[in-house]
């Protein structure tokens, strides 16, 4: 590990009624892993926003390997050697993989004709893909890649930029950890190679095994900074929060029930697009956590899509209390009781450009209006209930969800589920890039709905949530369900051998 290659001294940053950052320092050298840690809306997002050119600092100031440097945009960033991942997925879903690649640096040929080499970018894809163990067809369109596909090409590109610097905000969010596995084996070599690598991440676990030093910040303020030899998950955590974090379950420990309730949500040989030679059965009890566990590409997504009306069923049937019913579209399930939360909070379960209380109240907008006329005070009523509820950090229930945190984010798209009181709900991948302390208020929120009456089908890639918090486990692989675990059976080995099937 050489000196420093960056330096922010005094970064301070300030939006409408919020302080995102005060004077901040924050350090990383050449040949160096450093994790920025901190829970959702502590300001590492907006520090890393700067450092690429997004955001413009207030106070403060940058320095590339001992030189000022004034960050007017991306392009700055990219010409002095800074590459970002950001935590949601960059990529433009109607242009293949390599077209995704090299956006902005597509190489031509031709001359003045300038015509687009597509054979280079495509070869030039295949080494990128390649280096952290992905076979892809770089002609494959975005849109037909899974979430954890469009993330490995967002990888792949960063990568292909040679940046000296590498941001990565949540890169394992998506990730089986087989795909995580290889992600960590490339950073390692970056780092033996003389890049500086920043390393954003809620799960803990992956900041003790990979950093060589963590920065915490709290509230847009240094909290602390552990060496490796001081790294732990107790001690990240007491900084994060300022206290020790009780990670208990909420429900003192449940072990399932003995003799589970009626069965509320049956899905009987469902068969889905993907796997359109597989079918799945399942029972989910009232009172019940159902966790579904399974490597990328085992058809969790798609089995809570079809379940919902999100995706296409191609057969089979839902019952909900032990009754058929039809589902051909997400509002069909919703006005049974059946919700589901899905995976990419962006792209389907926040309007961005609308505010706090627009979202918590859009699904049930009907009940807040007279005469045809809705009423925001109504509206604003129950968005405060939901938002104390939830601990919701944001300015003010008028503010667009788009300025909120992505932990803040997965709250308001919780929030607007909870008036509906649902039969039946599916959370697929519930705390993806959430706060170790967003984390344990979702799981009793969860376990809330379950003591409520719920059946709930938690659909999950972290192994350590699914154990904890599930009453029983369904492993899927290849689209099929290999074995169904309960309480006491399930472990983390147990639930790998049913994955690899």
């Amino acid at each position: 590990m050489t000196g420093p290659f960056l330096q922010m001294a005094g970064i301070s940053k300030r939006f409408p009624g919020v302080v995102a950052l005060d004077a901040v320092d924050f350090d990383v050298a050449a040949g160096e892993i450093v994790a920025l840690v901190g829970e959702n809306g502590a300001g590492k997002s907006t520090l890393m926003k700067i450092l690429a050119g997004i955001h413009h600092a207030d106070a403060g100031e940058i320095r590339i390997e001992t030189h000022p440097v004034v960050l007017h945009g991306p392009a700055d960033a990219a010409r002095v050697g800074i590459g970002v991942i950001h935590q949601e997925r960059e990529v433009i879903d109607t242009l293949d993989v390599a077209g995704n690649v090299f956006l902005g640096r597509e190489p031509t040929l031709g001359g003045p004709l300038k015509l687009l080499d597509r054979r280079r970018m495509c070869a030039d894809t295949e080494r990128q893909l390649a280096r952290i163990g992905v076979n892809l067809n770089p002609r494959t369109v975005l849109r037909d890649l899974s979430a954890a596909q469009q993330q490995l090409v967002a990888i792949a590109r960063a990568l292909s930029m040679n940046a000296r610097l590498l941001i990565l905000d949540e890169p394992t969010s998506s990730l089986a950890s087989s795909d995580a596995e290889r992600l960590f084996g490339v950073l390692r070599d970056l780092r033996s190679a003389g890049a500086a690598i920043v390393y954003i991440s809620h799960r803990l676990t992956e900041i003790e095994r990979l950093a060589d030093r963590a920065v915490v910040l709290r509230d847009g303020r240094n909290a602390g900074t552990l060496t490796r030899d001081e790294l732990t998950r107790d001690r990240l955590v007491q900084l994060m929060v300022g206290r020790a974090l009780d990670t208990t379950r909420s429900d003192g420990g449940r072990a399932g029930a003995a003799d589970p309730p009626h069965a509320v949500l049956q899905i009987e040989r469902l068969r889905t697009a993907r796997y359109p030679d597989v079918d799945v059965s399942l029972t989910v009890h009232a009172g019940e956590v159902l966790g579904i566990a399974g490597l990328i590409g085992a058809g969790r997504s798609e089995l809570a899509e079809a379940v919902c009306g999100v995706g296409s069923r191609l057969s089979g049937r839902v019952l909900l209390d032990g009754h058929p019913i039809a589902i051909a579209s997400p509002a069909d399930a919703i006005h049974h009781g059946l919700c589901l939360i899905p995976e990419d909070r962006r792209r389907c379960g926040v309007v961005s450009a609308m505010s706090v209380r627009e979202n918590v109240t859009l699904p049930t907008l009907a009940s807040y209006a007279r005469g045809g006329v809705v009423s925001r005070a109504a509206e604003a009523v129950a968005t405060r209930d939901v938002v104390a509820t939830l601990k919701v950090k944001a300015h003010s229930i008028e503010s667009p969800v788009a300025t909120l945190s992505g932990g803040n984010q997965q709250k308001v798209v919780l929030g607007k589920w909870l008036s509906l009181r649902p039969r039946a709900i599916v959370f697929d991948e519930p705390t993806q890039g959430v706060d170790v302390g967003a984390k344990v208020e979702i799981h009793r929120l969860i376990r809330s709905l379950a003591d409520q009456g719920a059946a709930v089908v938690m659909n999950s890639s972290d192994l350590d949530e699914i154990v904890a918090e599930s009453d029983r486990v369904a492993v899927m692989h290849d689209g099929r369900i290999t074995g169904i675990l309960d309480r006491e059976a399930c472990t983390p080995e147990a639930i790998m051998q049913l994955a690899v099937a």
